[in-house]
């Protein structure tokens, strides 16, 4: 009777369907209220099932919802559903817990000088790892600031060229979360002297990209202390800013690398970020990766309401996932970036100009991979919007 019983209860186990439970908050703008939800997904068929906590009620039958993947679920992520902006703000049981959250670390990845121009490549081998990128930022470090960062090699012989080497240009510094991504990221970036690298490790970054022990493309944290440490350094929690982005704010128009492009296929996020760095090269630059709220969204893109009929689904586009804002520069850069996306309907910029961005790696009118600043004189306070209040 034992073994029946056992064989029943097991097997009732594998017949249940399995599912991801996550504790949602969302604000809602119309009661200025904070509301929690209990937030379901079901990998089996991609499904979503919401349930309000506080009134103890079913919010959302269970609804297939293509635009949710098990690796946009995590605690401290924002995700859309129906365009509701929802928070993961904790695990809703603990088998979630174990499955999802147990080996889930953040480290921090920096691309050194030597290395800014193939940052598109380096983010391909970042997904291809299976990492993915939670923030970013381009920054140039003064020696006062590589010196505190770097502050555990100051006594080692090395450090005056360490220190020469990464002031010498900007950096591009990187949240990275994933299972075990401390040692992922380290086995990306591969031995620490680029010439044993393409010995030992062929394919690793420093073994593509690096030149030697110091010019070695990248760098990584060493454990989960130093990764706290070092996020913290540039991406702080609490009061304080770390090191400033690099925009210039003039003759300047804005990029928004959109966040279908961010999160879909991300060999499409690879390639266009590829595309743009290789013209921002052409003068100055600026990138930080933002994740933006509706009211954010919605200021932003003000411009477009009452004008284009699409002005809702862009403002929820735009707040569904991290956005990627670059500063382009150029004599004449509002006018020639806005020529270089193409059309904003990429099934016409197809037929009239094959060649543009939205051509390339557009979906629709709103999702058409990139944003562009559409009027010149708009430019500079677009950039100005992103770069100096977002984050400043």
């Amino acid at each position: 009777i034992k073994t029946i019983l056992f064989l029943f209860v097991f097997l009732l186990c594998c017949s249940q369907e399995e599912r991801f439970a996550f504790l949602a908050e969302w604000y809602d703008p119309s009661a200025a209220l904070l509301r929690r939800y209990q937030l379901l997904f079901y990998p089996k068929d991609g499904s979503v099932e919401m349930f309000d906590v506080k009134n103890q009620r079913t919010f959302l039958r269970r609804t297939k919802y293509d635009d949710l993947h098990p690796e946009d679920l995590f605690v401290g992520n924002r995700v859309n559903v129906f365009s509701r902006q929802l928070n993961l703000i904790d695990y809703g049981d603990q088998y979630t817990a174990n499955k999802l959250g147990s080996k889930k670390e953040r480290t921090l990845a920096m691309i050194k000088p030597d290395a800014v121009t193939k940052v598109g490549d380096i983010i391909q081998m970042i997904y291809d790892a299976g990492l993915i990128v939670t923030k970013a930022k381009m920054t140039k470090l003064t020696w006062k600031q590589a010196a505190d960062f770097y502050m555990e090699h100051q006594s080692k012989s090395f450090f005056n060229n360490l220190m020469q080497f990464v002031t010498s240009g900007p950096v591009i510094v990187m949240e990275l979360m994933g299972d075990e991504a401390v040692s992922v990221w380290r086995r990306v970036l591969g031995p620490t002297d680029s010439s044993v690298a393409r010995k030992d490790a062929p394919n690793s970054l420093r073994a593509q990209f690096g030149t030697d022990g110091t010019k070695n493309a990248g760098h990584g944290s060493d454990s989960l202390a130093s990764a706290a440490r070092e996020l913290e350094f540039f991406f702080p929690s609490t009061a304080g800013h770390g090191p400033s982005n690099t925009a210039k704010y003039s003759d300047c128009t804005c990029c928004i690398v959109k966040p279908h492009a961010i999160s879909e296929g991300k060999t499409l996020n690879t390639q266009i970020t590829h595309t743009l760095i290789g013209l921002c090269f052409n003068g100055e630059k600026a990138i930080c990766m933002f994740n933006m709220d509706r009211a954010n969204a919605e200021e932003f893109l003000e411009v477009y309401k009452g004008v284009v009929t699409e002005y809702t689904s862009m403002v929820a586009e735009l707040c569904s996932g991290p956005c990627m804002a670059l500063e382009i520069h150029g004599t004449d850069a509002p006018r020639e970036f806005r020529a270089f996306c193409g059309p904003a309907d990429p099934e016409i910029a197809r037929h009239l100009r094959p060649t543009t961005l939205r051509a390339l790696y557009g979906r629709n009118k709103v999702q058409n991979a990139v944003h562009c600043t559409d009027l010149p004189e708009d430019g500079l306070l677009e950039v100005q919007y992103f770069f100096k209040i977002l984050d400043g």
